[in-house]
């Protein structure tokens, strides 16, 4: 008897143009571009970092660390293959993003709501390119 694997979503006819495809890889380039800039500052951690830590109220020794699980969680998102992992993921580490702004009383548009600007645009993204999440949003056929 052979094994054989059943995807959990039909993907045969979901393939995106090429138009569609490059669109999403542009879309999802831009909050990985701010992401990876993020990791950076994250790890290199000058002094205006250590400021940033304590208006927050988030201890300075946690800033590295996060910066490890924010390179993590933009790798898997950059992975095809663990894609919507990554973006899963990724929308975690941003709620908690939210919950900050929201508890020190950031500004509502510029602060408080832009990890949600950058979790549409990973999402959005993550759309356009993958035909496995366009499958699972595609309405059910009758």
């Amino acid at each position: 008897m052979q094994a054989t694997s059943f995807p959990l979503v039909s993907t045969q006819n979901a393939r995106p143009k090429t138009r569609g495809r490059w669109a999403g890889r542009i879309l999802s380039g831009i909050p990985v571009a701010f992401l990876v800039f993020d990791v950076g500052i994250k790890l290199a951690h000058p002094a205006f970092v250590t400021a940033a830590s304590e208006r927050i109220g988030w201890p300075d020794a946690l800033t590295v660390p996060l910066g490890i699980l924010l390179a993590a969680c933009t790798l898997l998102y950059v992975i095809p293959r663990t894609a919507v992992l990554g973006a899963v993921l990724m929308t975690g580490y941003l709620g908690g993003a939210i919950a900050t702004h929201l508890r020190i009383g950031d500004p509502l548009f510029s602060h408080t709501l832009f990890p949600i600007y950058v979790a549409a645009m990973l999402w959005g993204g993550l759309y356009l390119r993958d035909a496995r999440v366009r499958a699972l949003v595609k309405p059910a056929s009758r």
